[in-house]
């Protein structure tokens, strides 16, 4: 069974969806959106706590898991991702933030001409509906909602106060450029609901007689004419589907899936390829290569007075409670989230710029997204934001179903084992610091017993996990550069018809959160292919 479409795009997730919405608007071109998960009519999906039940779901969430990380004491690391409309922005932590000038800069010095501060910012204030006003950096009539939190929390009041003390910046908008200080974070809701990329994109857009939507149906090969991607083969209930595109090919499965991908439809290193009897479209080493992510440590404090969230949770008149008032009200915990204290601050001392960012959490639990404690609890999770460690994304057969090695290779820079130690510290020194001291009991999780720099890098390794921000496995770079898999326009090197629009792309991950910055990557992409079809 096949059929024929302008543009076929891979993988409805936070980038999939704005594309179906952009290439689609004009009514000129046909176009497909494949997502292999459900539709996202999981109602965990759009109250913003939800995130803590869709974590572990087994249709809602692909459930990868690291290789053995020898740096990590051998442990296999649990990697979630989406597997729905709205892809891992229907599943995440809803944190709105854009990253640091200085991170777009970087990518233009490295040779991506048009991807500095000022050609993307454009871009973010088109996709944002920012609640704080529009202005030189925000937009007011984009379809994603920046939400700000508005109902102080007694928690996030001491931490920003004890940051004061310790020379922070006190701030409402941490989406200018520069975002070291201390404050609430924005999210990505809209009335109280997850605003998905799905919700944001597309929604509006589902009505379209150009648009189609497939869901339950993982893409298993990109289909080749030569040295032009042509089409896909994707997989649906028991039966394989062709589709063909007469214009373009567009891999948004993400940092993990789209080099798996695109390995298995013989894009990528040869040696590797070989191995597994996959004929050889196109050598390109730097598919899987080039992996980052933000580790997060998490220190778990017991709370003096029963103001957290776990306090809430643990009874049924708590739950039912907070249930009433965003039922009633769209409002309380379930609107907000886990995460509600933002910290950006250098733990390095030649840091020039912020190199370590908190989210500090009103609950806490033994994992993210378990159970919460039955004492009242928070969560200081503190992460680097630009690691020097490098990791993979390598097929383990030609089976398409199979899911990828995946080796993040953390703490295997010195700098990296600096600064996880030195964010640590800064924890303490933070909850030690008045008048945030004065509401914490003791540090239950790792507790006095560890205080030597080796004693903490030690649980660094032991407890250390992914914060969800996979990037860089089909990185940006100009066509000599050997480790390169996309041009500035996010075409594949050496193949027509067929380019990557995803966090893979990043040749250096943000520093923050990057589910924004896959939106605006993907609005770029959009013009890009837009401007290319008109020729």
């Amino acid at each position: 069974m096949s059929s024929t479409v302008d543009f076929i795009i891979i993988g409805a997730g936070s980038a999939g969806c704005v594309l179906a919405n952009r290439l689609s608007a004009n009514g000129k071109y046909s176009v497909c959106v494949i997502e292999a998960g459900p539709r996202d009519r999981n109602p965990w999906i759009h109250i913003p706590i939800g995130y803590g039940k869709t974590m572990f779901h087994k249709t809602l969430n692909w459930g990868f898991y690291t290789d053995p990380d020898d740096n990590m004491l051998g442990r296999r690391i649990y990697w979630p991702r989406g597997r729905t409309l709205g892809g891992s922005s229907s599943i995440n932590g809803l944190i709105y933030i854009r990253g640091q000038k200085q991170d777009y800069d970087s990518w233009e010095q490295a040779g991506n001409a048009g991807w500095d501060w000022a050609h993307c910012l454009p871009y973010f204030r088109k996709l944002e509906t920012n609640d704080l006003g529009a202005g030189p950096t925000h937009g007011t009539d984009g379809p994603l909602n920046a939400t700000s939190i508005k109902t102080p929390h007694p928690l996030v009041e001491a931490l920003i106060q004890a940051g004061a003390a310790l020379g922070l910046k006190k701030r409402g908008d941490f989406n200018d450029g520069d975002h070291e200080g201390v404050g609430y974070y924005q999210l990505t809701t809209r009335n109280g609901k997850r605003c998905s990329t799905a919700v944001a994109y597309l929604d509006p857009a589902r009505q379209r007689h150009n648009l189609r939507i497939e869901t339950d149906a993982q893409v298993t090969a990109i289909l080749m004419q030569g040295t032009r991607a042509s089409g896909v083969r994707y997989r649906k209930g028991s039966q394989e589907h062709t589709l063909l595109a007469n214009r373009e090919v567009i891999v948004s499965a993400g940092a993990i899936q789209s080099p798996q991908l695109l390995q298995l439809s013989g894009i990528g290193p040869a040696d590797l390829l070989t191995q597994f009897g996959i004929p050889v479209m196109k050598d390109l080493p730097g598919v899987g290569g080039n992996l980052q992510d933000h580790l997060q440590i998490r220190l778990i404090y017991e709370v003096t007075r029963p103001i957290t969230t776990n306090d809430q949770l643990r009874t049924l008149w708590g739950k039912a409670a907070i249930g009433l008032q965003w039922l009633l009200f769209r409002g309380g915990p379930l609107a907000i989230g886990i995460n509600q204290g933002a910290v950006f601050a250098r733990a390095i001392p030649e840091s020039a710029t912020p190199d370590i960012q908190f989210h500090f959490g009103t609950l806490s639990a033994d994992l993210a997204g378990g159970a919460v404690h039955e004492f009242s609890g928070c969560t200081y999770s503190v992460c680097q934001l630009r690691p020097e460690s490098r990791g993979t994304i390598r097929i383990q057969s030609s089976d398409p179903l199979r899911a990828p090695s995946i080796q993040p290779h953390y703490l295997s820079s010195a700098l990296d084992r600096r600064t996880a130690v030195a964010g640590f510290k800064y924890a303490r020194r933070l909850a030690a610091t008045a008048p945030l001291s004065t509401l914490m009991k003791r540090e239950y999780r790792p507790g006095d017993g560890v205080q030597t720099d080796d004693e903490i890098l030690h649980f660094c390794r032991e407890y250390g996990a992914t914060i969800f921000h996979p990037v860089g496995t089909a990185r940006m770079g100009a066509a000599q550069d050997p480790a390169a898999v996309v041009d500035q326009r996010l075409r594949v090197h050496g193949v027509g018809g067929l380019r990557v629009v995803d966090a893979s792309i990043m040749p250096t991950i943000t520093s923050g959160n990057t589910n924004v910055p896959v939106v605006m990557i993907a609005e770029r992409a959009a013009d890009f292919i837009l401007e290319d079809a008109r020729g």
